[in-house]
């Protein structure tokens, strides 16, 4: 027994370390926006084998799991001494999520979790599950981190073991290990999910963008990605939200849309990145976008191209709940590199970089949704027209496409 429990052992420390220490590498041609990775930065079996084996033969002499991991996803992200890191969401095979810190090197690969998950402090009501942290360098000198805190609804029918409430959870911390719990955020809705914190200071308040909800999956009347802001962080109080990206007929984002990580401010304004959810056949399907907010009033949208930015393609599409990205975390380099993380199908974590001046070339530069057909078509035809007076024809003025573009390189 003992020799078996040995060679199991062997096999599972050797397969952790070859997963872990994987060289990422860049997807060929790409659509020149961003750069997918062939492999996901983050998976369960990414997790250290001491938090999911008894490594004691003596107690555990077939090596079995002890305590199950199932996903690995909606990370937050921050760089901190040189070091990527990510606060992921780790959910067990009992369904409960905690948040664990994942480093790596360069931000693409070699993600390893620290030795222990984060303990997190809670509130007078216990939390019933945690998760999707925002993760924020404010200025006033803490790292927030904004979270989901879901509990079940005390006015729940007899037999209801699903109805919940979800509200916004705070906790601030100087280096992701010790955290001090604040109380949750209040504000005006019944409930929140996905609220992010702005990393500055607007009129000497703190800002938050929301996601106004009527109940705990339907957002209602909730109408799109809200802000408000609070005089205080330690009873942050937000008396009035504003919605600044509304939730529209026929869109990605036609049942309801969500802020992502905190913007990332650039010369043109602050780049937002945040997820759309419409709903088809197969369910509900999540993609992630991008727009610009003022740089003097970061509620005010100044550019928003139609569509999705990111969708989940390929094995992205596969797991709990399928046909999903989820992004609450992202990384600007100081190099303008932008590492943006995201989720896949609540299973896993994904990296694709880009950088800034792509990126606001994107937003800049690519139209705006017209919201029907018509303008859609409208929109092509100017480019095909634009297109087609760069490209040659023939002698029955057929623009000659492949020939124009092979003769280009």
């Amino acid at each position: 027994m003992e020799n078996t429990f040995q060679n199991r052992l062997r096999e599972l420390e050797q397969a952790h370390t070859a997963l872990i220490t994987r060289q990422n590498k860049k997807e060929p041609l790409g659509n020149g926006v961003y750069d997918r990775y062939a492999y996901p930065v983050l998976t369960a079996r990414h997790t250290p084998l001491f938090w999911r084996y008894d490594l004691n033969p003596g107690t555990n002499p077939y090596l079995m799991e002890r305590f199950g991991i199932n996903a690995t996803f909606n990370a937050g992200a921050i760089k901190l001494k040189g070091r990527y890191l990510l606060v992921a969401r780790v959910e067990g095979v009992d369904r409960k999520s905690f948040f664990a810190v994942a480093e790596s090197p360069n931000g693409v690969d070699h993600f390893r979790f620290w030795d222990r998950p984060i303990t997190m402090p809670e509130t007078d009501v216990p939390d019933g599950n945690i998760y999707d942290m925002r993760v924020v360098q404010h200025e006033d000198g803490w790292i927030y981190g904004l979270f989901c805190t879901e509990r079940k609804d005390p006015d729940a029918r007899p037999g209801d073991e699903s109805a919940a409430i979800a509200q916004c959870g705070i906790a601030r911390t100087h280096d992701l290990r010790t955290w001090e719990r604040l109380p949750d955020l209040k504000t005006p809705s019944p409930q929140q999910r996905n609220v992010v914190l702005h990393p500055e200071f607007v009129d000497g308040r703190y800002a938050f963008y929301t996601r106004p909800q009527d109940g705990f999956i339907e957002a209602g009347s909730g109408g799109g990605i809200g802000f408000g802001l609070a005089s205080s962080m330690e009873m942050a109080v937000i008396e009035k939200e504003y919605i600044l990206d509304a939730k529209h007929y026929h869109t990605v984002y036609e049942v309801k849309n969500g802020q992502g990580p905190a913007p990332l401010k650039t010369e043109k304004g602050w780049l937002h990145l945040a997820h759309g959810v419409r709903n088809t056949a197969a369910g509900l399907r999540y993609v992630l976008y991008l727009f610009l907010t003022d740089l003097q009033d970061p509620a005010k949208v100044t550019h928003k191209p139609a569509g999705y930015f990111i969708a989940p393609e390929g094995e992205e599409r596969i797991g709990d709940v399928s046909n999903v990205v989820f992004a609450n975390g992202w990384i600007l380099d100081e190099n303008g590199t932008v590492f943006i993380y995201y989720g896949s199908s609540d299973t896993r974590m994904q990296v694709a970089t880009s950088t800034v001046d792509r990126l606001l070339d994107y937003v800049l530069n690519t139209p705006a949704d017209g919201f029907s057909s018509a303008a859609s078509v409208e929109r092509l035809n100017e480019l095909i027209d634009k297109n087609t007076g760069c490209l040659p024809a023939n002698e029955n003025g057929v623009v000659l496409i492949r020939k124009g573009l092979a003769s280009s390189r």
